[in-house]
């Protein structure tokens, strides 16, 4: 449980943080001494203190607003990272790394400038003298060669420049022989996904694989919207629970999102499935200043408009969600821009390729990219951009042509980064071609995982982000506020019923500390 005093008009406020509590309402605060053979504690007059007030003032963002909104907080709540973890608390202890399958991508061509934070979060925890246990799930399909525990170690071994050691899954005897094990070894357990009981955060296989462990850390951006016993189930029995740098950095990436104080603000959305996507869709509906759709999500939008549409490429279901999403667009106002012709391919010779707009697209033909006329439409909307964020698969299906309008389309979002234009890609579908035609967007233009992105745009919380420890947002010099710690505590309630079960409550929680 975690205390954070906040000084409000000259009074000192208790609040509960902790994950356990976050819910409490006044009527399940004790309202009587749950030690009440504990001696009488005097109570002092405070003087208000000028220079705290000033540091705390000075110490806020300066968007308070956004950086006290309820909904936000509920959606990221401030968690304990591994940037803010005293390192000397790492020292000698024994630490597991829930660390992300990206990180065995690295030797991929595609993958040859992957963030710092990658693995920095390891060697981190290695320099600093922790028992690093290395826990992770990868299938074939990441990197043919990596299909054992011993082939992914000798990979990590040559990434991190450390000695990593394969073990099976074992017991709390022997997470606990770690203690004397050798300190330069890093051990990785053997692959989850094959495991049930990972998949079902099973209780009991998560207190094993906690076991004998001091600190959990999570580095499995990609794994936050899912309920792992690797992420959520080990959280009950470790003492400490943090993100790890990238970890931060993915939850960094999806912040960035929300804000919209750079404007205009266009969302680009591609790929299908618009009615299980129809709740992120209003909500970038309520954010963006227009919405463009590129992907095969836009029959569904033209034929929610009212305009003919083939049925083959119509998705069963969707027609009630796009009217929706129409209909939240046009209560804000927010243009919706669609194609107006598309590059077509014969389902016979695929090597024919025509421009069909609409209305007069002939059976036997089925669209894979944007027509000349849709990037008209498009490329004068988006230069008009402050923010741009681009999710899902631009081109409606796979297709050999390298010149097309989605070719042209990430030539004009390179040019709008190199003026300063902040876009965010999302979905590693796209990462890999557009990071080969430009070399002005990087990595930390995308963020790879659509899955973690689509999840929380619905207003679903993360269950990976949720279980870590929180943290209080603002620093706050605390030898200001109380230069003397030998002194008695001094806390100003106010007057009525609550605050005085709330200073009951508080001075308890004092005395056995």
């Amino acid at each position: 449980m975690s205390q954070v005093l906040n000084f409000l008009q000259g009074h000192l406020l208790f609040h509960n943080f902790g994950a356990q509590n976050c819910g409490l309402s006044p009527s399940q605060l004790p309202h009587k001494s749950c030690f009440p053979n504990r001696k009488r504690v005097r109570i002092f007059l405070p003087q208000v203190n000028s220079k705290l007030v000033n540091h705390i003032e000075q110490s806020l963002p300066d968007n308070k607003a956004e950086a006290c909104d309820r909904d936000e907080l509920c959606s990221f709540p401030y968690v304990q990272t591994l940037s803010e973890f005293p390192k000397e608390e790492l020292f000698r202890k024994v630490v597991m790394v829930r660390f992300d399958s990206s990180i065995l991508l690295l030797g991929k061509k595609e993958y040859q400038s992957p963030p710092a934070s990658a693995l920095s979060t390891i060697k981190y925890l290695h320099d600093a003298g922790a028992k690093v246990i290395l826990v992770g799930s990868w299938s074939r399909d990441i990197n043919l060669g990596l299909s054992s525990a011993e082939s992914a170690a000798e990979f990590l071994s040559s990434m991190l420049k450390l000695k990593v050691v394969p073990m099976k899954l074992v017991s709390r005897s022997t997470h606990s022989q770690m203690e004397y094990g050798e300190n330069s070894d890093v051990l990785l357990l053997e692959n989850l996904s094959e495991i049930k009981m990972e998949l079902a955060n099973c209780s009991k296989f998560a207190k094993e694989l906690a076991s004998g462990v001091d600190i959990f850390v999570n580095d499995a951006f990609s794994q936050s919207h899912k309920v792992l016993a690797s992420t959520v189930g080990v959280a009950c029995f470790c003492s400490a629970c943090i993100a790890g740098f990238y970890f931060e950095e993915g939850l960094y990436q999806l912040k960035k999102i929300t804000r919209t104080t750079n404007r205009p603000y266009v969302a680009i959305i591609g790929g299908r499935n618009l009615a299980g996507k129809a709740a992120a869709l209003r909500f970038l509906a309520s954010k963006c200043d227009a919405l463009v759709f590129v992907g095969s999500m836009a029959f569904q939008i033209i034929h929610a408009m009212g305009v003919p549409v083939p049925v083959k490429l119509l998705e069963l279901g969707a027609l009630k969600e796009a009217v929706r999403i129409v209909e939240s667009a046009n209560s804000r106002n927010v243009p919706i821009v669609l194609p107006k012709d598309f590059w077509c391919m014969n389902d016979v010779f695929p090597e024919q390729m025509e421009i069909f707009s609409i209305d007069s697209m002939l059976d036997g033909w089925r669209p894979v990219d944007l027509g000349p006329l849709s990037l008209q439409k498009i490329i004068p909307l988006l230069s008009e951009c402050k923010k741009i964020l681009c999710i899902g698969p631009l081109k409606f299906s796979s297709s050999r042509q390298e010149e097309g309008g989605v070719s042209k389309l990430a030539e004009v979002l390179s040019s709008l980064i190199q003026s300063t234009c902040d876009v965010t890609f999302v979905g590693k579908m796209e990462s890999g071609g557009l990071l080969r035609k430009s070399t002005s967007i990087s990595v930390d233009n995308f963020v790879k995982n659509a899955s973690v992105v689509w999840e929380f745009l619905k207003g679903k919380r993360l269950p990976g982000l949720m279980a870590l420890d929180r943290a209080y947002p603002f620093d706050i010099k605390w030898d200001i506020a109380y230069a003397d710690p030998m002194r008695p505590l001094v806390v100003d309630v106010g007057s009525g019923k609550f605050y005085m079960t709330v200073l009951i409550f508080f001075l308890n929680i004092v005395l056995v500390s």
